[in-house]
């Protein structure tokens, strides 16, 4: 079988399970020719689990407007908020300290993130985690 010829490829981020077709996610998804109910449709059924948790996603749109999307792991940002149990970082994340995680909580995050970060070692991603955290007015204790 030939491959499909591809129209474009984006990304969107969405809660799992619970994605609807209004703005922003309908009209990103109409002006690149792909059916927003049929996604909204299969992209609840495939990320059900997760339960309101946003996950990115990436869709491959072919020339035949049939399309293709790949769940990513939800971003760092949304997972250390639920390990730290804060609604939002800080506005000044060097001055005030909005919660903390804890070593074992970072290398857990990173673990679940995996290959979509870009540290060779699991050592790396730990940095890049506690990086983010630092950023967000999140410290992590060891």
């Amino acid at each position: 079988m030939a491959k499909k010829e591809i129209s474009s490829q984006f990304k969107i981020q969405a809660p799992g399970g619970q994605a609807t077709p209004a703005p922003p996610i309908g009209p990103a998804l109409g002006q690149h020719g792909v059916n927003p109910g049929q996604f909204i449709q299969q992209f609840n059924d495939r990320t059900r689990p997760l339960n309101g948790k946003v996950v990115g996603c990436v869709i491959t749109v072919y020339k035949d407007r049939s399309f293709e999307f790949e769940v990513k792991a939800p971003p760092v940002a949304v997972l250390l908020k639920d390990a730290a149990k804060v609604d939002k970082g800080s506005g000044v994340p060097h001055k005030e300290k909005v919660g903390s995680v804890t070593m074992d909580q970072v290398k857990a995050i990173a673990e679940e993130k995996g290959k979509e970060l870009s540290g060779h070692t699991l050592e790396a991603n730990c940095r890049i985690v506690a990086g983010t955290a630092r950023s967000m007015g999140i410290t992590v204790e060891d």
